[in-house]
């Protein structure tokens, strides 16, 4: 197949086609991993984009039975310079043009993913057009002049219902953005009994089952979307400790007041520094965003700033300075990734223990840490 990548300023990038044969128009972003495709594209946080993987060969080791991160593939297509269809790995189960196919995704191959880097991070992302059916480059303009991008994604990306997920120990209450299965397989691992909620779950419907703590989780697409979600998880604050990874961190941000923008092209890789400034150490992390916090707006809202990212000094961490509150840009629960920072799920099982009003006694009126520790959080 034919295979065309055409970005709304007019450039036309030329290739082979791939996958299941369809045109469909997203956000072009680019993740620099060189391992976890098949994590990457299966990231709900991904929904509504098309990826350009920097990492020249793709679909090396096949597609496995065990490392999708949600049931199907998000992302509306993929670009790679090359795509192996003789993986060679013993937990394969079917090549990465096969999985592609079943899952009705476009792909396309050999072509400059470099020079498509270099267009990204020179102008920022772009909406694009993929196609591998042969569109005309005119074809494709018209196609992209009438694709309109939404930024609500995390409103569809979760659970439709509410889903228990086993566990003995504290109760997490799970606010679900479009989570990964690595999130929820950190919290099963340390036994927690996990409530699952959708998008547009109430704060009562969140503390109706009696939650140690609350969980705020990644997801897709323009935090300001989620507006609702933000004003919810503010009836919560001080009330429950909580802890937001990505799009849950910046729902934090706005449900505390504070503000969050569009970055010229994000964070998308599994080589992230990030620094932390209560201990002093650096990490490397697993990132995926297209968004921001505000440093200045949380500030003025009660947050103190924790992590700062080596590269470009935005916004990677926070907590709250009175709540057992505190959140992370950043995935520490990796996958694909480095592990450095798994311990931060630990870090809100402490927070449980200290703070839940169903573990230790709260003060009137609400949680306060001003005087018990909170400055760990």
């Amino acid at each position: 197949m034919d295979g065309l990548l055409y970005l709304e300023d007019g450039t036309v990038f030329r290739g082979r086609g791939f996958g299941y044969p369809r045109t469909s128009a997203g956000e072009l972003v680019f993740n620099t991993s060189m391992t976890g495709y098949q994590e990457i594209l299966t990231d709900p946080s991904y929904a509504g984009q098309i990826i350009n993987f920097t990492y020249p060969l793709i679909g090396n080791y096949g597609i496995t039975a065990d490392d999708n991160e949600s049931s199907r593939i998000h992302a509306f297509g993929m670009a790679a310079k090359n795509i192996c269809f003789t993986p060679s790995n013993y937990r394969s189960v079917m090549t990465i043009d096969q999985w592609l196919f079943d899952m009705k995704v476009p792909g396309i191959f050999e072509i400059d993913t470099r020079a498509l880097t270099r267009r990204i991070r020179s102008h920022g992302t772009v909406k694009c057009v993929i196609s591998n059916q042969g569109l005309s480059p005119s074809e494709a303009r018209d196609f992209c002049d009438q694709a309109v991008l939404r930024n609500d994604h995390m409103k569809r990306a979760g659970v439709r219902q509410r889903v228990r997920i086993g566990g003995t120990g504290r109760r997490v209450a799970v606010l679900d953005f479009g989570v990964k299965q690595n999130i929820l397989r950190s919290l099963e691992k340390r036994n927690c009994d996990v409530y699952l909620f959708p998008y547009g779950s109430s704060a009562d419907e969140l503390m109706s089952v009696n939650p140690d703590g609350l969980f705020l989780t990644n997801g897709p697409g323009d935090p300001q979307e989620a507006a609702e979600a933000a004003a919810e998880v503010k009836k919560l604050m001080g009330r429950v400790p909580m802890f937001g990874i990505c799009m849950g961190h910046q729902v934090l941000a706005l449900a505390a007041g504070g503000k969050t923008f569009k970055m010229a092209y994000g964070h998308r890789g599994g080589n992230h520094g990030v620094y932390d400034k209560e201990t002093g150490r650096s990490c490397i992390t697993s990132q995926n965003h297209g968004y921001v916090v505000s440093a200045q707006s949380v500030i003025l809202s009660g947050m103190e700033i924790t992590h700062f990212n080596l590269n470009d000094g935005t916004v990677e961490g926070m907590r709250h300075n009175t709540w057992p509150i505190f959140s992370v840009q950043y995935h520490p629960e990796a996958s694909p990734g480095p592990n450095d920072s798994d311990h931060l799920f630990d870090r809100f099982m402490d927070l449980m223990d200290r703070f839940s009003p169903n573990l230790r006694p709260a003060a009137a009126g609400g949680i306060n840490t001003a005087k018990g520790g909170g400055h760990h959080a």
